[in-house]
């Protein structure tokens, strides 16, 4: 993973474990998972709106924005960067594996 994103991560989970007075992250831990999932949610909506937009600053400042919130719901729920890099290379190993669509029978 880069620097960056485990940067975020240590200062999350240090954040988690050490309430700083005025620190937004602290808010949403003391909030709890519904209120961290509510701005992941959000911030989902908005990447769509800035990519949709067109204006690539705008959307990478979302996508940035989700990643924080995404970062902060990993810390709560004990899902460490490792957990996420492990999934993502079984992913890669996979080759041919284009989902099929669910076919709705209407007439059931």
């Amino acid at each position: 993973m880069s620097n960056a994103l485990q940067n975020l991560y240590d200062t999350v989970i240090s954040r988690k474990d050490e309430h700083q007075e005025g620190s937004y992250t602290c808010y949403l831990f003391e909030q709890g998972l519904d209120k961290i999932l509510k701005k992941c949610g959000e911030e989902c909506s908005e990447v769509i709106i800035a990519a949709k937009n067109g204006k690539k600053s705008d959307t990478v400042a979302e996508i940035s924005d989700l990643l924080y919130h995404l970062t902060v719901l990993m810390a709560q729920e004990g899902i460490s960067l490792d957990d996420v890099e492990a999934e993502l290379e079984k992913r890669s190993e996979k080759t041919g594996n284009l989902k099929k669509f669910h076919q709705v029978n209407k007439n059931t």
